[in-house]
């Protein structure tokens, strides 16, 4: 077992269905990289390539940022390589944001609609500085559960969320952080139906609820 977690570590690899896909599960399957994408891997990966991508992904973002998500060292050397090709902005703290160029950036007053979403999603997890989208006290809740399911409003996460189905009853419950507004709890239920109304076909579920509860109650 001990060389099996080994080499998960070590070797490149990718999981593989049936797990990852909605409403199904099974014991974790692993296949090479090579075999997944049918062609070697680049034996020199081009880390300007890598840095370009998560911009293009997830900009505008600092040089922290990108390192917290990639977990390599160096990247300042190719962010400043790269400078030609990006655009750069400031943030209220005053720190250097890059981005790519043409890409969609709302205006101010861009209203966010509330999200749901997936579990250990990149929205939470590409960042150094996270308080962009939840504060460190939240961030703690949001770890408690196990899968960081998080839920955002207005766009930053105030709730956790899961769906349990029982007797042909699909439920999504919704553990606020803090309590809401009966207007905020609205605009999440809202929201919530769609997703039910999404997963129940996939699971066959004949009826569906959304419950509050949790800290936030």
């Amino acid at each position: 077992m001990s060389l099996a977690y080994a080499i998960t570590f070590l070797v490149a690899l990718v999981q593989v269905p049936p797990r990852g896909i909605w409403g199904e599960s099974g014991q974790a399957t692993w296949t090479t990289a090579e075999s997944w994408l049918g062609h070697p891997l680049d034996p020199g990966p081009s880390p300007d390539d890598m840095v370009l991508r998560y911009m293009a992904a997830f900009g505008p973002a600092a040089v922290a940022d990108a390192r917290a998500w990639s977990g390599l060292g160096g990247l300042r050397e190719v962010f400043e390589r790269l400078r030609p090709r990006l655009v750069t902005f400031r943030d209220e703290h005053g720190r250097e944001l890059f981005d790519v160029p043409g890409a969609p950036l709302p205006n101010s007053g861009a209203p966010a609609p509330p999200r749901f979403l997936p579990a250990f999603d990149n929205v939470l997890l590409s960042h150094n500085d996270r308080t962009r989208i939840i504060c460190d006290e939240h961030r703690k809740l949001l770890v408690r559960d196990r899968m960081m399911r998080g839920v955002l409003l207005d766009g930053f996460a105030c709730a956790t969320w899961k769906t349990e189905q029982r007797r042909g009853k699909l439920t999504l419950k919704i553990e606020p952080f803090e309590p809401l507004s009966k207007n905020d709890c609205n605009a999440l239920a809202e929201e919530g139906e769609r997703l039910l109304r999404f997963v129940a076909k996939s699971q066959g579920a004949d009826e569906f609820e959304i419950r509050f509860g949790g800290e936030g109650t």
